[in-house]
């Protein structure tokens, strides 16, 4: 059965075996690509740009294999996703976002070539990207509570030593 456009891509962009400075050279040309594209996306955040996998990679003057690559990667931050694991260069795909999800999914990836794109700052004042940034941060955050030892201060705050207080049945 043929591979998917999808499969293909993900084949390429993280194949193992292949010769590192061919895949950093991908990814390098990639991240510039996806940068300009967002770019122009940003500038009209409201603007539905929909059309066919074809019609997109040739408005944003890329290959279909790398036009399958930013379709993967902004999935996740659009309105309604596309079929991404079985659409061909001739289905019509969406890059309607959600603008606040977009930006936290570029700041959960560390892309900060992508946040720290300049077009942000009409679409956010500066103190919404510091919340948005912090939202996300803080929800990847794992906090783990302090472990309390018998001869602490009990933290119910009785002043007791933790074992002879809420300790005692534990």
């Amino acid at each position: 059965m043929a591979k998917t456009l999808l499969e293909q891509w993900r084949e390429t962009a993280y194949n193992e075996s292949a010769n590192k400075g061919d895949l950093q050279r991908l990814w390098a040309d990639y991240f510039q690509k996806e940068k300009d594209i967002y770019a122009q996306l940003l500038k009209n955040p409201d603007e539905e740009v929909k059309g066919t996998v074809a019609e997109l990679a040739k408005k944003y003057d890329i290959d279909i294999s790398t036009m399958v690559g930013f379709l993967d990667g902004i999935n996740d931050s659009l309105k309604t996703p596309n079929p991404i694991e079985t659409m061909d260069e001739n289905t019509e795909v969406s890059l309607a976002f959600e603008k606040e999800l977009l930006y936290k999914n570029m700041v959960a990836a560390g892309a900060e070539w992508l946040y720290g794109l300049e077009e942000w700052n009409d679409i956010f004042t500066p103190e919404k990207l510091k919340e948005l940034y912090k939202e996300q941060k803080r929800s990847t955050t794992i906090v783990n509570e302090a472990k309390v030892y018998p001869n602490d201060p009990c933290p119910c705050g009785s002043g007791k030593k933790y074992k002879k207080c809420c300790g005692k049945n534990k």
